[in-house]
């Protein structure tokens, strides 16, 4: 089945990164990769800006929507984490770091996690993170790869780390103790490749280098299936339907999938 996209809206003066859908119908906010890397708040309705949010300096590398308000946080090559409300075009908080982060909100919106510097994970409480994180994990550094991406579970207990190797990570969100490793999957290019919980938090999808998705089981950290989708080049996007038993992967093309039923 080939599907037609419905609109096309041009960021062709400030480039388009990465994407996130806000609690408000029609809208997104998003990092550029031209020009500057001032974050923009889009009306996709009739394709204006509503607000612009300047401040970080090098390219933005992470940007999490708050699941329960108009919060968000993004971080940057240039080590900081900002913290902005989607009503402000002013900073809300900002934390130095001492390496580049990767950064989410819990499926609460109570708490942030930064992995920092590909080593180690902060966690944060929105309503005291001027006190600096009240848990920190630090990891086996793994000079191989670093890491692109962290998620996590929602239920809440899992923090998902991806990264630009062949692995990931599966850590234990309350103690920080790494559960499992998963690998066996084609990335020898340091493609950026997401990883993605299903939302009874599961199992784990990631798409690979050769178009293939590889799946794994959270608990026993078993593989449990390698899906094909045809893709051509590797997936570099593959995120599941909140509410619905679907998911979509992406390289160049696009992957809808639903489960089969057998009778």
């Amino acid at each position: 089945m080939l599907l037609r996209p419905k609109r096309t809206l041009y960021s062709k003066k400030y480039g388009v990164d990465l994407i996130r859908y806000t609690h408000a119908a029609n809208t997104v906010v998003y990092s550029s990769n031209k020009i500057d890397d001032t974050i923009r708040y889009l009306s996709l309705h009739d394709n204006k800006y509503i607000r612009y949010f300047p401040g970080h300096n090098k390219r933005v590398t992470s940007l999490s929507m708050s699941p329960v308000d108009d919060t968000f946080i993004s971080g940057s090559l240039d080590k900081t984490i900002r913290l902005w409300d989607l009503r402000s075009p002013n900073c809300q908080g900002l934390m130095h770091l001492q390496g580049k982060p990767v950064c989410s909100f819990d499926p609460e919106g109570l708490i942030f996690a930064a992995g920092v510097n590909s080593e180690m994970v902060k966690l944060y409480d929105l309503r005291s993170f001027d006190k600096g994180p009240f848990a920190t994990f630090k990891l086996q550094y793994d000079r191989t790869c670093e890491w692109t991406g962290l998620k996590f579970s929602n239920d809440g207990k899992l923090i998902l780390v991806s990264t630009n190797g062949g692995a990931l990570r599966l850590l234990d969100a309350f103690k920080g103790a790494v559960m499992h490793s998963f690998g066996g999957y084609n990335n020898s290019k340091a493609v950026t490749l997401e990883a993605s919980f299903t939302p009874d938090s599961q199992f784990i999808m990631i798409g690979s280098e050769d178009g293939k998705v590889h799946v794994w089981n959270a608990e026993s950290g078993m593989k449990v299936a390698v899906l094909d989708g045809k893709h051509t080049g590797p997936v570099t996007c593959l995120q599941f339907n909140p509410k619905f038993m679907t998911f979509a992967s992406a390289c160049s093309n696009m992957a809808f999938w639903l489960p089969t039923i057998d009778d």
